[in-house]
């Protein structure tokens, strides 16, 4: 069982079964595993995949040639505000990244070839070509 509303799926993307997918952009050559929920206002770019039981929050960016390793969480608010004066924040993550399995990505820009290991907590921004680990990454 899948559901899919209001998204754009290019016909060559793959979509396991148990997923949820509410506003979404999945272009050319996407893979989705089971068990993946992703949000409103959520770009994947070409020929990435995203691995079960991985949850994409709304306005997350993510680019060509990624791999989201599974267990992968993103947030989109860092907690500073009042409940009520909630600041929804963006989350870009460049093209040909790798994010380790169970790695948490607050919101950041993430440049491109960075890796991100697993369980990893990237609080900051990770520059092009980067290796991060760790809580908080590094």
């Amino acid at each position: 069982m899948k559901k899919a509303t209001n998204c754009i799926i290019h016909p060559t993307v793959k979509i396991s079964d148990f997923t949820n997918l509410y506003g979404c952009e999945l272009q050319e050559g996407v893979f989705i595993g089971p068990f993946v929920e992703i949000q409103s206002n959520v770009k994947i770019g070409k020929n990435t995949r995203v691995s079960s039981h991985s949850f994409i929050c709304s306005s997350v960016t993510v680019g060509s040639d990624c791999f989201i390793a599974h267990g992968v969480v993103f947030t989109n608010d860092l907690f500073t505000e009042n409940q009520q004066d909630w600041i929804e924040r963006k989350t870009i993550i460049g093209n040909n990244v790798r994010i380790g399995s169970n790695a948490t990505i607050l919101p950041v820009v993430i440049g491109d070839g960075a890796i991100i290991g697993a369980g990893a907590v990237v609080t900051k921004d990770v520059p092009a070509n980067t290796i991060v680990k760790g809580n908080p990454a590094r």
